[in-house]
């Protein structure tokens, strides 16, 4: 029978350890390659280097009008009654993607608009992102869903406007419940992307009435400057089950997917009264 000695079994002991905390430094290295950009503290692509990635990504590093921010409410000044939405939401084919840093819903037709000071901005698409990227008074939450709308005019002062939902843990969320099934499908691996059918806008949560209001930018890459952000103030809920669920299908690099909070640089922050929410 053969015997090590106890020098022999500490050497192959530490061998088999160096050996395999190189190979998992590999993998996680070949897996960041991976991914265009991610958000890892410290890691070449992370949110402090996008700017540096690509040309057309500057913005993100050297952008003054740059999102999320944190909504103080010590320094946000009420407004009543103006900014209404004016929401006109129809149902639509959509499609389900993972694009990697997050999960969409897109719609593949005019699903519907809002209206903005005058302007029109018809609704493009809507994803995730976890913990949330904006925070109320340093308070981050568990989910953020981001409800993007695009403005037909080309010359357009603000071509985008998004509008925002904040959650935390609680019971599902309705809208999200809808779709875990299809999300559950991409998770495999299998597919990146696949039709829903008619999808009704409408079934996204429509909130309370405060929202606030301020002009900021995408918050991935190219980080794109000139976007309207109406952020509803009511907080809604999400089970556990679904953030981990959307976690579960985006790449590693982008499991929690939420931007670091960025300077207000005097920017004017307003809560708004919508009526009509």
């Amino acid at each position: 029978m053969l015997r090590l000695s106890q020098s022999s079994f500490t050497l192959a002991f530490l061998t088999f350890l160096t050996s395999t905390l190189l190979w998992a430094s590999v993998i996680s290295h070949q897996l960041q390659e991976e991914c265009e950009f991610d958000y890892i503290g410290g890691s070449n692509k992370g949110p402090t280097k996008w700017g540096a990635i690509k040309r057309e990504w500057a913005n993100c590093n050297y952008g003054k009008m740059q999102s999320p921010i944190d909504l103080s409410t010590k320094t946000i000044q009420v407004v009543n009654s103006m900014g209404q939405l004016n929401k006109r939401y129809i149902p639509f084919g959509a499609i389900l993607k993972n694009r990697g840093h997050d999960v969409s819903v897109g719609w593949e037709g005019n699903a519907g608009s809002i209206e903005i000071n005058g302007t029109q901005y018809f609704l493009k698409q809507t994803h995730w992102h976890s913990p949330s990227e904006h925070t109320i008074n340093g308070k981050r939450y568990d989910l953020e869903l981001h409800v993007v709308h695009q403005s037909s005019n080309p010359n357009a002062k603000y071509p985008l406007a998004v509008v925002s939902f904040l959650y935390e843990i609680g019971p599902p969320d309705s809208f999200l419940s809808k779709v875990s099934r299809e999300i559950k499908e991409l998770s495999n691996g299998k597919k990146d992307q696949m039709k829903l059918g008619s999808i009704n806008p409408n079934e996204i949560r429509r909130g309370g009435i405060n929202y606030y209001r301020y002009i900021g930018s995408l918050t991935v890459p190219p980080c794109t400057e000139g976007v309207i952000w109406s952020i509803n103030k009511q907080i809604g809920t999400v089970s556990q089950e679904q953030v981990m669920l959307l976690r579960s299908v985006v790449e590693h690099c982008a499991e929690k997917n939420a931007r670091p909070i960025q300077p207000l640089n005097g920017r004017q922050v307003v809560q708004l009264y919508d009526p009509n929410p």
